[in-house]
């Protein structure tokens, strides 16, 4: 079962990338508040369909969940709001790939913090890929300068740190929480923990738009063919990410899931017709030859 990890990482990062190049398309019609709200209200469906078909699939029954579940899942869901909102306000100063860049600290972030509070340790050859991968990230981030201590500073580095730290508490919580689930299956206990994620980001950050911005609600409604597009991706994106939490060590699976800033170059490039520049590659290089020295280490 352990060994899913891998494959279910690497389709997480292929589907937030690609989720994340419509959900910009989206933003130009959307408050920040309404274009989460999308991932969450679209999404929600695609998780039970997948967690429905998983039980026929397996003939099994919803498992016992308690308190500390609901708690872990609704801790997890609420700071993925935070970090999928700073990202999107890291995408107002930047491009589209600096913003997913200064994002992507969070597997220096995850490593440290899944040390601290879950005592998953990692392999020296592990860490030595995290760290050329942040190289790749800092690269990306400072637009090819030398990186200066003032840059994070910066709106976009602050939001992108923000972000990343966001999605590092969202993995440990969603760890947390499938660990509580009475279940050998850790498949069934990662799509569990999505529909109840799911249903409290809904309600979370539903209400925030329903009383603070009313009138976006209909705008959610209007562009349901594109946010449906989102919300699915967002779903089946999650499903893999909780997938890979539940069977693997945290830390490793977000530095495997760096693979999404090369996917995420693809996408702008592709789908928001942005230029790539030289830096860029090298960056991009760097990223990859971390993700594949993690990986070394991690087998």
């Amino acid at each position: 079962m352990t060994a899913i990890w891998l494959p279910a990482t690497l389709l997480a990062a292929l589907f937030q990338a690609w989720r994340t190049a419509v959900q910009q398309r989206v933003r130009a019609d959307l408050s920040l508040n309404a274009a989460g709200l999308v991932r969450y209200l679209y999404g929600l469906p695609v998780g039970i369909v997948l967690l429905a078909a998983y039980l026929l699939w397996r003939g099994e029954s919803l498992p016992a969940v308690g308190w500390i579940f609901l708690a872990c899942a609704m801790a997890a869901g609420f700071a993925q709001i935070i970090g999928t909102n700073l990202l999107l306000m890291a995408f107002g100063y930047r491009n589209y790939v600096a913003g997913t860049a200064y994002a992507k600290t969070e597997a220096i972030q995850g490593a440290l913090l899944s040390l601290l509070l879950l005592g998953e340790r990692l392999a020296l050859l592990t860490w030595a890929g995290i760290g050329v991968g942040v190289a790749g990230v800092i690269l990306l981030s400072t637009g090819g300068a030398r990186p200066r201590l003032a840059d994070l500073a910066q709106p976009a580095a602050l939001c992108g740190l923000g972000a990343g730290l966001g999605f590092t508490m969202t993995s440990i919580f969603v760890k947390l929480a499938t660990r509580d689930i009475a279940t050998d299956d850790l498949v069934l206990a990662a799509l569990l923990t999505l529909v109840v994620v799911q249903a409290g980001q809904t309600l979370m950050q539903g209400s925030y738009v329903l009383l603070r911005e009313p009138e976006q609600i209909a705008a959610v409604l209007r562009t349901w063919r594109v946010s449906a597009q989102v919300g699915a991706l967002a779903a089946l994106g999650s499903a893999c990410w909780f997938t890979g939490f539940a069977t693997a060590p945290v830390a490793l699976v977000r530095t495997v899931g760096q693979v999404e800033v090369i996917f995420t170059l693809g996408f702008s490039r592709l789908y928001l017709k942005e230029r790539v520049k030289r830096f860029e590659i090298g960056g991009l290089v760097l990223v990859g030859t971390g993700v594949a020295l993690a990986l070394w280490g991690g087998l």
